[in-house]
């Protein structure tokens, strides 16, 4: 396994955690169930940030549409320049 491959994997199970945020925003949930809970803590710091930048248009938080695009973008610079130093 190269370290590309982690790499991208460890941002893909990232994008999942968002997408899985987002769904759990449609459905009546228990905040405190430790699987919930962890989801909201890992992707609370990305989302936080750009929903400081992006503020909600009505009742739509379009947060994790910018986050998807940045982690994509960063993914794809930190990959480029593991290929630009050979490892």
């Amino acid at each position: 396994m190269n370290l590309e491959y982690i790499v991208n994997i460890i941002f893909q199970v990232y994008i999942w955690l968002i997408f899985a945020r987002i769904i759990l925003s449609w459905v009546r949930h228990n905040p405190y169930q430790p699987v919930i809970r962890f989801i909201y803590e890992v992707t609370e710091p990305v989302l936080g940030f750009f929903r400081r930048i992006i503020p909600p248009i009505g009742v739509v938080d379009i947060s994790p549409i910018a986050a998807f695009f940045a982690l994509e973008l960063l993914n794809r610079l930190i990959i480029q320049l593991l290929r630009m130093l050979g490892l």
